[in-house]
């Protein structure tokens, strides 16, 4: 997410009352997830085990629980909680805005676009031409939609990210302040949820065709041209490239990549990035070919024990 304006390090500390390490004024831009930072942003670490990577990453600012050497050409803010502080300046930069209409006043709906009846269309969203949006479809703040988008009833567009902290007597949940962004040609079935990024974008690339009942996490990035069967559940920070194909009750981790043209095969489960070109199946997901072999010589396993008890 980037600020409306630039503010300074003295200013977003102020905002946090925390201490910092750098010139009152090094520039501030934005606050980003470390899988997405750029220069001027802030990002958070409040864990030893990802300090280097926070320190040596994109951002410039780094929110963090304890005092260490600034990198050069970095500023530092010190807090005890990184994470609630993150929240604070999503609050105070993206506060939940309330709606007040069905369709907000706010929303941009491009020409011979269908909206049914009961449908919610949060503020700020953009919605492209030629698009089909069925009843009881929930598109939240900020989200955009391309042209010639079909969806299909009761799916909802940009609900929060599953993110939380555990804390000793409670979850707490980091609030999301991104978007949806679906591309032209896109079509989504019924009763799918797409989850908003945290602080940047989950995107479904152009002619993507995606079934009933599917789950797409948070920060996830899906290619053109995609089709992902009913029951699929996509984890956060995913990228599936171009062309891949995944059928029905598919389970994908978190931070993985689908290289393109993919292929794969029902109720698989993929706990690890997999090369394009090529068809997968079983959980853990091999290679198709080399899983049903395996499934081939396990049948054999009783005749085999037969023939050495005989």
């Amino acid at each position: 997410m980037k600020f409306p304006v630039p503010h300074t390090l003295g200013q977003i500390a102020a905002i946090i009352g925390s201490k910092y390490v750098g010139p009152d004024n090094f520039p501030v831009l934005g606050m980003n997830e470390i899988h997405v930072v750029q220069p001027g942003d802030i990002v958070f670490v409040d864990h030893p085990k990802y300090y280097d990577k926070a320190l040596s990453c994109q951002a410039t600012i780094v929110l963090i629980n304890k005092e260490v050497e600034c990198p050069e050409g970095k500023a530092l803010l010190i807090s005890e909680d990184p994470f609630g502080d993150f929240n604070r300046l999503t609050n105070f930069f993206s506060a939940f805005e309330k709606s007040e209409n069905p369709i907000s006043p706010s929303a941009k709906i491009g020409k011979d676009t269908t909206v049914q009846p009961n449908v919610f269309i949060g503020n700020n969203v953009k919605i492209g031409k030629g698009c089909l949006i069925h009843s009881n479809v929930s598109i939240y703040d900020n989200c955009i939609i391309g042209d010639n988008v079909i969806i299909h009833a009761g799916t909802v567009i940009g609900s929060d990210a599953f993110y939380y902290k555990k804390r000793p007597d409670v979850l707490d949940k980091l609030i999301s302040c991104g978007r949806v962004i679906l591309e032209d040609d896109v079509e989504i079935g019924s009763l799918c949820s797409i989850d908003k990024g945290v602080t940047g974008d989950t995107t479904i690339g152009k002619g993507t065709k995606i079934d009933n009942q599917v789950q797409i996490g948070h920060d996830t990035v899906i290619g053109e041209r995609c089709q992902i069967a009913s029951q699929t559940g996509i984890a956060g920070c995913v990228i599936i490239e171009d062309e891949v194909t995944i059928w029905g009750q598919v389970g994908v981790n978190s931070a993985i990549t689908i290289g393109k043209g993919a292929v794969i095969m029902g109720q698989s489960g993929v706990s690890k990035s997999l090369p394009g070109g090529k068809s997968y199946f079983g959980s853990p997901v091999v290679e198709s070919r080399e899983k049903l072999k395996q499934l081939a010589q396990l049948k054999q396993i009783p005749e085999i024990l037969k023939k050495l008890n005989e």
